[in-house]
């Protein structure tokens, strides 16, 4: 819905200078009658020039954005800047200070939510409140996630295609810009289809990308890197922060991702042994894990396969599986 957003914050978006303050998102409790739940917000804006949103903390068992935009947001001075920079490290702040993937306000899983509700539970509002209110003063977006608690990933850059030529054209030069070790052009089909922010970007034709740059509810260094260097590299591509100390040659893989017909799922409940690892090259009919049945010891393991040639861009990674977990995703070269 397009309503007028019931969040609010004291930033005045137009006023050059860096400053810092909470989008207030009202939340009535038992304890506190008329309280808002703080998500941080960092603006700095110098003259004219394009606005950069910078998001992380969507889960919140997701690290290595949120570490990635604090030290970029304490490094970065209006000075700087030909432009605004929209930097929000926690963005579903009752999920970053549970260290849960969803709110527990209202189980919320915020990149599942998109466009949201001006007058929804706290977690629709706040995907209200970035689509109608942020979004619209947005030229580039980037939305930093890992694996969290379930999965493993290679460190990599997604993006959907984009739904007109130009779009296209502009969602690839940021991706290259970022330039993350692979590039993968999604639909998002084995994830929250059109409910992400990211796609609830290109439907406004605002270039988007996010990420995968680990898991395990951890902090990958080399994901950090990825998150670090790519965030860097866009600024300075596009004239944001043109100063920038970065290396601008990286080159990126790009990949599709293969999808949920050749992903593999967890068929029954069980004890998962992966027999390939991120960034593995498989072919169809490669042994792909074995599911151990722990309430029937003497039952026979099942192996499972890879149904598809292709690079295993993620796995599971607990052991412990049920049935519909999905245990692994692949993705394949394209030509650019």
């Amino acid at each position: 819905m397009s309503a007028a957003s019931r969040i609010w914050t004291t930033i005045d978006f137009e006023r050059n200078g860096k400053h810092t303050d909470y989008l207030r998102l009202p939340f009535s409790s038992d304890t506190s009658a008329y309280g808002w739940l703080p998500i941080p917000l960092i603006c700095i804006r110098n003259g004219a020039g394009p606005t950069v949103l910078l998001t992380a903390g969507n889960h919140g068992d997701e690290y290595e954005g949120q570490i990635a935009l604090i030290k970029l947001a304490q490094e970065i001075k209006a000075s700087d800047v030909n432009g605004r920079i929209l930097i929000l490290p926690a963005l579903n702040y009752p999920a970053v200070a549970a260290g849960r993937r969803v709110s527990p306000i209202d189980e919320g899983n915020l990149n599942r939510l998109f466009p949201g509700r001006f007058d929804g539970s706290p977690t629709e509002m706040l995907a209200h409140y970035i689509d109608n209110v942020l979004f619209p003063m947005t030229d580039l977006v980037i939305d930093l996630h890992s694996g969290g608690r379930s999965l493993e990933y290679l460190p990599l850059a997604l993006a959907r295609p984009g739904l007109t030529v130009d779009n296209q054209r502009s969602v690839r030069e940021l991706l290259t810009a970022f330039g993350a070790p692979v590039s993968v052009l999604t639909d998002g089909d084995g994830g929250g289809g059109a409910t992400t922010l990211y796609a609830a970007a290109e439907k406004r034709g605002i270039p988007a990308l996010t990420t995968e740059l680990g898991g395990g509810a951890t902090l990958s260094p080399v994901g950090l890197g990825v998150a670090e260097e790519g965030v860097r590299r866009v600024l300075k591509h596009y004239g944001i922060v043109p100063n920038l100390d970065v290396e601008m040659s990286a080159t990126s893989r790009f990949m599709r991702s293969l999808g949920r017909n050749v992903a593999i799922y967890a068929p029954e409940n069980g004890l998962f042994e992966p027999l390939a690892k991120v960034g593995d090259m498989v072919e169809e009919g490669q042994p792909a894990g074995i599911l151990y049945f722990y309430d029937n010891p003497l039952r026979e393991s099942l192996k499972l396969f890879f149904p598809a040639n292709g690079m295993v861009s993620c796995r599971r990674f607990p052991t412990l599986s049920a049935r519909g977990d999905c245990l692994y995703n692949l993705m394949s070269d394209i030509e650019i």
